[in-house]
C-alpha cells in the first residue's frame, strides 16, 4: 500500500521534457554554427578531449535529480501495517432548557451559560461516546443529531440562547419524546439522556414521556441549574438589562429551581438528579457514571500505518547533482588508455 500526500507537485516533472527539448535545440544550433566556423574533422582536432557522451550523461543526471525532487515533494508513503480500530461507547443526548427563566442570574453568569459550561466540560471528558443536543422551551427542537464530532457539538452549544424559541414554557415531555428518536441503533444497550433545566413551568405530561423513554431503554439523568432562593428574569435590550419580567399584577417574577420535578423525572427514568451548582462535581459524577456502563461497539475502521519515504528521493537528488558537478565534459584519460574501440589504430592509419 502506498499514499501520496501532495500530488500537485507531479507538475514539476513537466520540467524534464522542457529541458530535454531545450538541450536538443541547443545542440542543433551548436552543430549548425560549428559547420559555419569549420569542418567536423578540423573541429575534432581543435578539441580532441571533448566528450559528447558525457554531456548527455550530465543532462540525464540533472533530469534524474529533478524527478527525485518532484517525487520527494509529493511525499510518497508506504503502508507498513494494517490496524483495525474499534470505537465503542454510550449514546448520550443533552436536552437543554432555553426558556426565559434560564436567563435568571441567581447563578453566575446566568442559568443558561452555566448549563452550557457544564455540558461543554462533560464533552471535554468524553472519549468515544456519541452525543446529540436538543434545545427546548415551549417546544423541543433538534440542534445536533447523534455524532462523534465534539467540535461541532460545542459550536452548536455556544449558539444556544433564550431567544431562539418563540414559544415559552418548559416542555420537558417534548424534549424526552424527541430524544427517543435520536437513538438509531436498536442494539445499543446504554442510552442516556441528560436533562439540563431549572424545572420551572414544566408540563404535566412529563411523567408519561418518561415511562415511554424507560421502556425504550433510556436512562434519564437530570441536572438542576439555579438556586431554590431564585432570582428575577432580566429583560435585555441590546444586551443591557432594561427591566425585569413582571406578572399580570405588576409584580416582579421570581423564578426558582424546582428540584422536586427534576428528582421525580430522574427517579422515574432510572437515573439520578444532580445539582449543577458545582460544575466539577457534576462532571466527575457524569464521567464516573458513564465509565461504569457497558460500552457498545458502534464503529470499526481499518487504518494503515504509513511511513514517509521522501528522504530517499532527496538523497538520490543530492547524489545525482553531486556526480553532475564533479563530472567534466572531457574524455576520461584512463578510458582512453583502455582503447576499447581501437581508436589509436584508426588514428595511426
Amino acid at each position: 500500500m502506498y499514499q501520496l500526500d501532495e500530488k500537485i507537485y507531479f507538475y514539476v516533472l513537466v520540467l524534464i521534457p522542457v529541458l530535454l527539448l531545450l538541450y536538443l535545440g541547443f545542440k542543433f544550433w551548436q552543430k549548425r554554427t560549428q559547420k559555419k566556423f569549420a569542418n567536423p574533422i578540423l573541429l575534432d582536432k581543435l578539441s580532441p578531449n571533448k566528450s559528447t557522451f558525457k554531456s548527455v550523461v550530465k543532462l540525464v543526471l540533472v533530469l534524474l535529480a529533478i524527478a527525485c525532487l518532484a517525487i520527494a515533494l509529493v511525499n510518497p508513503k508506504i503502508g507498513t501495517k494494517l490496524e483495525t480500530v474499534k470505537r465503542e461507547g454510550v449514546d448520550i443526548v443533552f436536552a437543554i432548557d432555553v426558556s426565559k427563566s434560564m436567563a435568571a442570574e441567581d447563578i453566575a453568569p446566568n442559568r443558561l451559560e452555566k448549563a452550557k459550561r457544564i455540558v461543554s466540560e462533560i464533552i471535554n471528558h468524553l472519549a468515544s461516546d456519541r452525543i446529540g443536543i436538543i434545545a427546548y422551551a415551549g417546544q423541543a427542537h433538534p440542534q445536533l443529531p447523534i455524532t462523534t464530532d465534539y467540535s461541532a457539538a460545542k459550536m452548536f452549544l455556544q449558539s444556544m440562547n433564550t431567544d431562539m424559541m418563540s414559544s415559552q414554557g418548559t416542555a420537558i415531555n417534548e424534549a424526552i419524546d424527541l430524544a427517543t428518536t435520536y437513538y438509531d441503533d436498536q442494539d445499543q444497550t446504554n442510552r442516556v439522556l441528560f436533562l439540563v433545566s431549572d424545572g420551572e413551568d414544566h408540563s404535566d405530561m412529563a411523567v408519561e414521556s418518561v415511562e415511554k423513554a424507560t421502556k425504550a431503554g433510556i436512562k434519564i439523568y437530570t441536572i438542576g441549574v439555579g438556586t431554590t432562593k431564585g432570582g428575577p428574569i432580566p429583560v435585555r435590550i441590546n444586551g443591557i438589562i432594561d427591566s425585569y419580567k413582571k406578572d399580570n399584577s405588576g409584580e416582579v417574577v421570581v423564578t426558582r429551581l424546582n428540584e422536586g420535578i427534576l428528582t421525580d423525572i430522574a427517579q422515574e427514568g432510572n437515573g439520578e438528579y444532580i445539582n449543577g451548582s458545582n460544575t466539577e462535581k457534576v462532571v466527575d459524577f457524569v464521567t464516573e457514571t458513564l465509565t461504569k456502563m457497558d460500552k457498545t461497539e458502534f464503529e470499526s475502521k481499518q487504518y494503515a500505518d504509513f511511513k514517509d519515504q521522501f528522504q530517499w528521493f532527496i538523497a538520490g537528488a543530492i547524489l545525482f547533482l553531486f556526480i553532475d558537478v564533479f563530472m567534466l565534459e572531457r574524455k576520461t584519460v584512463w578510458i582512453q588508455k583502455l582503447n576499447l574501440f581501437n581508436e589509436k589504430k584508426e588514428d595511426e592509419n
